[in-house]
């Protein structure tokens, strides 16, 4: 049945026990995709996809191996893993006013998930899959100086061609580029003259 790995993804069996947390991670997927689709990736559909399909295909692969039924919650937790390691050092609020750095957010959401359903397995590969790709595209290209094993392929790009005015890489310009952008605002700018109060000769 090769629709499984699909339907594994959407399928969320909701009942009295599983409910609230059904909707809370429809919430950590609606606020943490959303982000990364106007932060990181804007501008960038292509990278995107590709980031969806290279966590979907690890945790599908995972899940063969331990034999596990449903892959929705993995897959939240992987792009929500990628999110807070792109902004791992902003403080984020979590339940009762506690306020952490987005680094940790991944670990606080598994615990708070244990406790609310009893189980850590989903949440544990979810961050795992999550780790993997951030190495591979950020941490050890960027970083580390290492090869580039992760690039979105072209057909990406054909399907979901890049926007303009979208985030083109990370961190800021160099100082140079910076100064050649401000000389040309400056240039744009129209002198009005030193003007007068009025009564003034």
């Amino acid at each position: 049945q090769i629709w499984r790995p699909v339907t594994a993804t959407f399928f969320f069996p909701v009942g009295p026990g599983t409910g609230f947390l059904y909707l809370v991670n429809l919430y950590f997927l609606y606020q943490y995709s959303s982000r990364l689709e106007t932060g990181a990736f804007d501008g960038r559909p292509a990278d995107y996809m590709f980031m969806l399909l290279f966590n979907w295909i690890c945790i599908v692969i995972t899940g063969l191996a331990m034999d596990m039924q449903l892959l929705m919650i993995p897959l939240i937790m992987s792009v929500l893993y990628v999110w807070a390691q792109l902004n791992r050092d902003m403080i984020v609020s979590f339940w009762f006013g506690t306020r952490f750095k987005a680094c940790y957010l991944p670990w606080v959401i598994l615990g708070f998930n244990y406790i609310i359903g009893g189980s850590v397995i989903n949440e544990l590969i979810g961050n795992l899959v999550g780790h993997l790709y951030f190495f591979l595209m950020f941490k050890y290209p960027m970083d580390l100086g290492g090869r580039n094993f992760l690039s979105t392929p072209q057909f990406l790009y054909r399907w979901l061609p890049n926007r303009r005015g979208g985030v083109s890489g990370f961190g800021i310009p160099p100082a140079s580029m910076r100064r050649a952008a401000e000389d040309q605002q400056g240039a744009r700018r129209h002198n009005w003259g030193q003007g007068f109060r009025l009564g003034d000769q």
